[in-house]
C-alpha cells in the first residue's frame, strides 16, 4: 500500500509538471481562461480541476491497457489507422511548436531577467534536458518530484498573500471584464489543449505503470493539485487585475508584493515550469521518431532539440501564437473522443492469453 501511494504522488506530480508550463507560471493562462471572468472563472477551475483528473486518469488508463509506448498507438485506437495517422503527425507539429516556445523562453529568460546571453539558456536548458530524456520514464518521474513541490510551495505563498491582503482578497475579480466567450467553455479549451500536449507523457507512462488502482489514484491526485495551483494563482492575479492583465508576466506584479526576496525564487519555478513541459514534449516526440524513423531516442532528442533551437532563434514564438488557436481545436476533438471512446480490454502480458 505504501509503495502504491509512493507511486501515486510521483504520477501526479507528472501529471502536474507536465501541464504546468511558462504559460501558468507567467499567469498568461490563468489570466486568459479563468480569471477575465471574474467571479465565475473560479467556477471554470472547479470544472477544469475535476476533467483533468477524469479525463487524464481515462488517457493513462488506455495507455496502460493498450500498452502504448507513444501516443501514435493511443491517436490509432482513438481515431482509427487512417484519421488516427493524421492525428499522430498534428500531434507531432503541436508538440514541436510549444517544444519550440519553451526552449525560446529559456532564453528569454536568461536574457530579460538574468543579463545573460540568450543562447546560454536555451543550450543549456537543452542540455539538461536530453540528459533526463535519454533515461526515459523515471528520470521525467524523478525530475518532476523535484520540481513540482517547488511549484506547489509558490502558490501556497501566492495563496497565503491573498488570504491575508488587509480584507482586499478577491475584490479585484469582483466583475467580470471578458466581453466574449463564456466561462465553461474557456475551461473546457483549457483542459483540452493542456491534455492534448499531456498525452506525449500520460501514454506511456499509464503503460510503463499499468497498475489502474495506482493510476486512477496518481490521475486525480495529479487533476485537484493543478486546480489547487490555478486557484491559488486566480485569487492572487485577482488582487491586482487592473495591473497584471496588461503585464507580459502578470505573476510579477503578484511576486513585487510579496517581496524582492522572492524574485529569484520566482524566476527558478519560471525556469523548472518550462523545463517539466520542455522535457516532457521532447520526450513524446522523440518516441515518435524512434517508431517512424527507426531513429535511437538519443538521435531523436539530438535533432527535435537542434530543429527547436534554429527555430527560436528566428521568432518562431510569433508563429505559434497563430497555431495554438487551431492546437485548441484539436484538443477538444481530442477531449471528446476520450469520453466517449469505450476503453480497450485490460492489458495481459504475453503468454497469459490461455491462461487459467
Amino acid at each position: 500500500m505504501k509503495g502504491s501511494w509512493s507511486a501515486a504522488v510521483r504520477i501526479g506530480f507528472t501529471f502536474m509538471g507536465t501541464v504546468v508550463g511558462a504559460g501558468f507560471a507567467s499567469g498568461q493562462e490563468i489570466l486568459t481562461f479563468f480569471t477575465g471572468f471574474g467571479p465565475a472563472g473560479a467556477w471554470g477551475i472547479v470544472i477544469a480541476s475535476l476533467l483533468f483528473g477524469w479525463l487524464g486518469t481515462r488517457m493513462m488508463r488506455m495507455g496502460a491497457r493498450l500498452d502504448a509506448q507513444s501516443y501514435e498507438e493511443f491517436n490509432d485506437y482513438l481515431f482509427g489507422g487512417r484519421l488516427g495517422g493524421w492525428m499522430t503527425v498534428w500531434t507531432g507539429v503541436m508538440l514541436f511548436g510549444v517544444t519550440t516556445a519553451m526552449m525560446s523562453g529559456t532564453g528569454s529568460l536568461f536574457r530579460e531577467q538574468l543579463g545573460l546571453p540568450f543562447h546560454l539558456g536555451v543550450a543549456g536548458t537543452a542540455l539538461l534536458a536530453f540528459w533526463v530524456i535519454v533515461r526515459g520514464m523515471s528520470g521525467i518521474l524523478a525530475v518532476n518530484s523535484i520540481v513540482v513541490p517547488a511549484m506547489i510551495l509558490f502558490t501556497v505563498l501566492a495563496a497565503v498573500h491573498a488570504w491575508t491582503a488587509d480584507g482586499e482578497a478577491f475584490a479585484g475579480v469582483a466583475d467580470p471584464v471578458r466581453t466574449g466567450g463564456h466561462w465553461l467553455l474557456s475551461a473546457t479549451a483549457y483542459v483540452a489543449f493542456n491534455l492534448a500536449s499531456a498525452q506525449a507523457v500520460l501514454v506511456p507512462l499509464g503503460a510503463q505503470i499499468k497498475d489502474e488502482r495506482t493510476l486512477r489514484l496518481g490521475g486525480w491526485l495529479g487533476g485537484l493539485g493543478l486546480g489547487a495551483m490555478l486557484l491559488a494563482s486566480h485569487f492572487a492575479l485577482g488582487l491586482y487585475f487592473a495591473e497584471a492583465s496588461v503585464m507580459e508576466i502578470p505573476m510579477a506584479r503578484v511576486i513585487r508584493a510579496l517581496g524582492e526576496g522572492i524574485r529569484l525564487f520566482f524566476l527558478g519555478v519560471l525556469w523548472a515550469e518550462i523545463f517539466t513541459t520542455l522535457v516532457g514534449n521532447v520526450y513524446g516526440l522523440t518516441a515518435g521518431l524512434s517508431g517512424m524513423a527507426g531513429w535511437s531516442r538519443q538521435a531523436s532528442a539530438i535533432a527535435v532539440f537542434a530543429a527547436g533551437y534554429l527555430l527560436s532563434l528566428i521568432g518562431f514564438p510569433v508563429l505559434v501564437r497563430f497555431l495554438y488557436p487551431l492546437f485548441g481545436y484539436f484538443g477538444l476533438v481530442l477531449l471528446m473522443m476520450l469520453i466517449f471512446r469505450r476503453l480497450p480490454p485490460p492489458w495481459k502480458p504475453v503468454g497469459k492469453e490461455g491462461s487459467g
